[in-house]
């Protein structure tokens, strides 16, 4: 294990109020955005979306890195330059998701657990191989009647713990998403509850496999209410809550939290992070780390169509710049 890589890279992620673009949608999931704007999801339109906000100009000014997908690590652009090249030139280093996704936990169908250790060693020494320097796993806990049970939490704990180790020990810094769906109606009080539970388990099972904190990043949800909630709390008090958690636990020895968006609007991730980031005095980096937060406003000016190419780069660099002025503290929406 290469610890100083491993730093260097995890510290350069959430280093001069710079964040992450998650572009690491699978095909299904891209065929979803595709068919929102009604474009068939054929490779050469995911590609020409993702090369579209890969060639901004500027990107490397607010994105620190890409979170890619297996197929777009592999892509070439249309003059035929590999797509993680666009990103190095552009000073922003290319992630890849190594997880297979989240399958139905045995005995608990209501319940997920993500796949995809078999194998992953020799994974990982590939996508370093082609580039990549830091790697993502996530794993799905969601709030019902009943759930999520200690069995669900521990056994996607173990599960990023083992990806975690595996990546390292590969030169990968490993990403660590435990992610706590606002899909349910519970309030923020349970959100908190389910988080700090949840996060505690999985840095008790990084520390029982050794895996160097230093080189590796959190990318947590934010502690907030349910979508079906009747009670939706304030963005003040969703900055307040999600520190207050993150502060009791998550090491001081980690140099970023990224947050998630799931599925919180464009501006509502942005105001919340800019407002956690307004609180000063946080012993790690809290940055972001979006997929559709980034890509929204971008998408629906692209509309499939290369001739758009300017005015979806343009949407897109707007969004990551407010982020990065959200990471510093100083992001207002008139600006």
């Amino acid at each position: 294990m290469n610890k100083q890589e491993l730093s260097a890279t995890a510290n350069a992620m959430v280093a001069d109020n710079k964040g992450l673009l998650a572009a690491d949608e699978s095909t299904g999931t891209m065929g979803k955005r595709l068919d929102s704007i009604g474009v068939e999801n054929v490779e050469e339109k995911r590609r020409d979306f993702r090369e579209m906000m890969f060639r901004s100009a500027g990107i490397g000014d607010y994105i620190s890195g890409v979170i890619l997908y297996d197929e777009t690590l592999r892509q070439n652009a249309a003059d035929g330059t590999p797509l993680s090249k666009i990103l190095q030139d552009a000073g922003v280093i290319p992630g890849i998701k190594v997880d297979m996704g989240a399958k139905e936990l045995p005995g608990r169908p209501a319940e997920k657990i993500t796949e995809g250790l078999d194998g992953l060693p020799g994974r990982v020494e590939e996508y370093y191989n082609l580039g990549a320097r830091f790697a993502k796993w996530r794993a799905v806990i969601d709030i019902a009647d009943g759930i999520p049970s200690r069995y669900a939490i521990h056994t996607n704990a173990h599960a990023l713990a083992r990806y975690a180790k595996i990546c390292q020990e590969g030169g990968l810094c490993p990403i660590v998403e435990p992610e706590v769906l606002m899909d349910g109606d519970h309030d923020i009080n349970r959100c908190q509850e389910v988080t700090e539970e949840v996060l505690d388990v999985v840095y008790n099972e990084l520390y029982l496999q050794e895996v160097y904190l230093e080189g590796s990043i959190l990318k947590p949800n934010m502690v907030i209410a349910g979508k079906k909630c009747a009670t939706q709390a304030s963005g003040e008090e969703i900055a307040a809550k999600t520190v207050e958690t993150l502060k009791r636990c998550v090491p001081s020895a980690v140099p970023g939290i990224m947050f998630l968006s799931g599925g919180q609007s464009e501006e509502e991730a942005t105001v919340h992070l800019d407002l956690m980031n307004a609180m000063g005095d946080l012993p790690w980096g809290l940055s972001f780390s979006y997929g559709r937060a980034l890509q929204q406003s971008a998408l629906q000016a692209w509309k499939g169509d290369n001739a758009n190419t300017a005015a979806a780069q343009a949407a897109f660099l707007e969004r990551a710049k407010a982020n990065s002025q959200a990471c510093a503290g100083t992001y207002s929406k008139a600006a």
